[in-house]
């Protein structure tokens, strides 16, 4: 299947975030978490130097990351059979997903984010395999990832299997989307220590990464909380979704493209709905100066 397939299923399940009756197929629902939720081309597609997705590139990776835990280059995900994961299966690429493991047996890196990827349920980790296999193979050898220390032998236990909340749960579900789903929480919640994340203040924000384009500039995570003086307490749930699709704060400023806001504008109605009732059930955090 090549560009005008995917273009038409992509458009199919745009169709899907206004309300259609008509049930989505794992590729349909694959290209939606993709391109929206989930974001997988705000890391595995190149970007310019304004930290916009470079067109006509989609997932063929190369989009480089400088942090604490070294110099990472993102893959290409692409079915390239040389230079993507063109070779791999359905089910080799839900490994690499949830588990961290490469066809090989290697482990993957960060900022994969696997401690939330783990918990993708079974049906979307599926889908979003099947949609991947779909997209235009690109041609793009990317250069390896070099880490500041060895990686480990594993994420923990390979995952058997996972079912996603009910979507009539809307904080449940809301809070699958912030973490497995969208990995909100991996980047504002603070480290506990050097790689390991503090989940007694989950969305307290505070951690420092690199700006788009940069390997010097930095930007800080936004407490995401509804504390009202240091996260969004008082912010509508309007605002909220404006921040989240358009990157906009509720005084007009602009947030650095490192939010996926580009993919994140093409996010369900009810799917915001459920984060927005994730985020104002969290608990209120003080965020560490």
């Amino acid at each position: 299947m090549r560009r005008g397939s995917v273009v038409a299923i992509l458009g199919v399940a745009m169709l899907g975030f206004v309300g259609s009756a008509v049930a989505e197929t794992p590729v349909e629902r694959g290209a939606y978490l993709v391109h929206s939720m989930s974001a997988c081309g705000n890391c595995h597609t190149p970007k310019d130097a304004t930290g916009a997705p470079i067109p006509g590139k989609e997932l063929s990776g190369g989009f480089e990351f400088h942090e604490g835990f070294g110099h990472a280059i993102a893959p290409n995900i692409t079915p390239d059979p040389e230079t993507g994961i063109g070779k791999w299966t359905e089910a080799q690429i839900i490994t690499a997903l949830r588990d961290g493991k490469r066809p090989d047996g290697r482990t993957l890196g960060p900022p994969m984010p696997f401690f939330f990827y783990r918990g993708i349920a079974d049906s979307d980790a599926a889908a979003i395999a099947a949609y991947i296999r779909t997209v235009e193979p690109i041609h793009n050898a990317v250069g390896p990832s070099e880490y500041k220390a060895p990686l480990p032998a594993s994420y923990g236990p390979p995952v058997e299997h996972v079912t996603a909340p009910p979507k009539t749960d809307k904080v449940a579900y809301g809070a699958y989307l912030a973490g497995p789903i969208a990995h909100c929480l991996d980047c504002h919640t603070p480290f506990a220590s050097p790689g390991k994340l503090d989940l007694d203040r989950l969305g307290a924000g505070g951690r420092e990464l690199h700006a788009p384009g940069s390997d010097t500039a930095h930007v800080i995570s936004r407490n995401i909380t509804p504390d009202p003086e240091d996260g969004i307490g008082k912010w509508t749930d309007a605002d909220i979704k404006r921040a989240i699709t358009q990157g906009i704060r509720p005084d007009g400023t602009k947030l650095v493209p490192m939010m996926a806001f580009a993919w994140y504008k093409n996010i369900a109605p009810d799917d915001l709905d459920a984060l927005v009732a994730y985020l104002r059930s969290m608990k209120p955090q003080k965020t560490s100066h």
